[in-house]
């Protein structure tokens, strides 16, 4: 497609309303939970709903900006659906955000996020499914005799000290800060400008390195190329619609650099058993129990159940879905990738890393960088910008997939029925 230049000024100022649309939606600090709100449950012995306010939150000016926006966009042309499906999702996260605490907030957040039932784009499988065997094949290595007990737990002074260290060697005069903060929805929470840390949180001997793979070289990386797009800003905007697959890139991330652990996938699953608890009406006080069941631990199950509630309401029945993002979008990305490389299309690998964006944006994408629009982004992930490693593992995961495992488990379990067990020394 060939656009001149009264098409890129219709685009590009578009884009530009659709960034300023974008600007009031900040989903996680609008639906967050002041420290009171903890303190107060532990106070009365965990056996009392949490009493949580909100700031009230007015969609009309995102919906103006919306409307003057889609007067904009017309014609049926892949960027112009690329165009409306932004403006579309920023009407979703506003009205979201105008409901919370009420089921007018989960209506949207299963528009905008999903729900474990409901079925990937191209697939019937839904994430609960998902989940469901993530948590078979868990169960299944129960037997399996290694020591994979947590590591020494280092604070979070010493895992910023090490984050910092490494976002400066990758980032250089564009790294961002690191911070130590009293207050925050996750252990760890990035922009392009910082990386947060929760104070109290503890972290494995693995978590700094899969923090810097999830957080800076997807979340910080994509929000400084998003920056630099100067004629199409929106790209700069993290929104509903761009969730899932930055979460699913960030998850890829922490697989493709062997940063992952067997209980961040357990942690992960349990996250959409819980929203799928939530929905058919468990409250806060059940789903905190199920996770206290899990961990044993009562900060960090208070903290798993109130990813579910946030924004949402207390006693059950319309929860915030976000949490089903990570399998889902995992397994929508990494499926991309292996498509991207099939196709021989790695150009569209690093457009992935362009700003903030949908997978199924990168038709759009492409026509917009073809056009002159759209920059290559400048910060890309060590496993992007020397894609060797990831080669040979999509090669290999793929061979796998067409092997039939289970008569091969069923020859190795015979082969050692039999075979004394040999113990492990230190």
């Amino acid at each position: 497609m060939i656009l001149d230049a009264a098409e890129k000024e219709r685009i590009c100022s578009v884009a530009t309303l659709l960034h300023r649309a974008a600007k009031p939606i900040k989903i996680l600090k609008a639906v967050g939970w002041s420290d009171q709100v903890k303190a107060e449950f532990f106070a009365q012995g965990a056996t009392a709903l949490p009493q949580v306010e909100y700031p009230p939150f007015d969609p009309q000016p995102v919906l103006d900006l919306v409307r003057e926006a889609k007067r904009s966009i017309f014609g049926s042309s892949v960027i112009d659906s690329w165009l409306e499906k932004q403006a579309n999702n920023l009407e979703i996260g506003a009205r979201m955000l105008a409901g919370v605490g009420t089921p007018v907030f989960f209506e949207y957040s299963r528009q905008a996020y999903g729900e474990p039932t409901t079925p990937m784009r191209f697939d019937t499988e839904t994430p609960l499914e998902m989940a469901e065997q993530i948590q078979r094949v868990i169960q299944q290595l129960d037997h399996i005799n290694l020591d994979i007990s947590p590591p020494e737990y280092h604070t979070a002074a010493a895992v910023a000290q090490e984050l910092e260290k490494a976002v400066k060697a990758h980032f250089g005069a564009s790294a961002p800060a690191i911070e130590i903060v009293d207050t925050l929805s996750a252990n760890a929470l990035a922009s392009a400008k910082r990386i947060r840390i929760r104070q109290d949180a503890r972290f494995t001997d693995r978590d700094a390195a899969q923090l810097l793979n999830h957080e800076a070289y997807i979340h910080v990386a994509t929000s400084l190329n998003g920056q630099a797009q100067s004629d199409l800003p929106i790209l700069a905007a993290g929104h509903p619609g761009t969730t899932r697959t930055q979460e699913g890139l960030a998850v890829f991330a922490e697989i493709i650099s062997g940063t992952i652990e067997l209980n961040r996938f357990q942690r992960l699953a349990d996250r959409v058993f819980a929203i799928q608890m939530a929905i058919e009406g468990a409250d806060f006080l059940q789903v905190y129990q199920y996770f206290l069941d899990r961990t044993g631990k009562p900060d960090q199950a208070f903290e798993s159940a109130r990813r579910v509630f946030r924004g949402g309401v207390i006693t059950g029945g319309a929860p915030f879905t976000k949490d089903v993002v990570y399998i889902y979008g995992l397994l929508q990305v990494s499926t991309a990738i292996r498509a991207i490389f099939s196709a021989g299309r790695a150009d569209c690998l690093f457009l992935l890393f362009c700003g903030k964006l949908d997978v199924f944006d990168l038709p759009a994408l492409c026509e917009l960088t073809a056009a002159g629009l759209c920059r290559l982004p400048r910060f890309v992930p060590p496993w992007v910008s020397d894609p060797r490693y990831m080669l040979a593992l999509l090669t290999y995961s793929t061979f796998m997939n067409q092997i039939e495992l289970e008569r091969s488990q069923e020859a190795a379990r015979k082969m050692l029925q039999n075979a004394p067990v040999i113990e492990m020394g230190e």
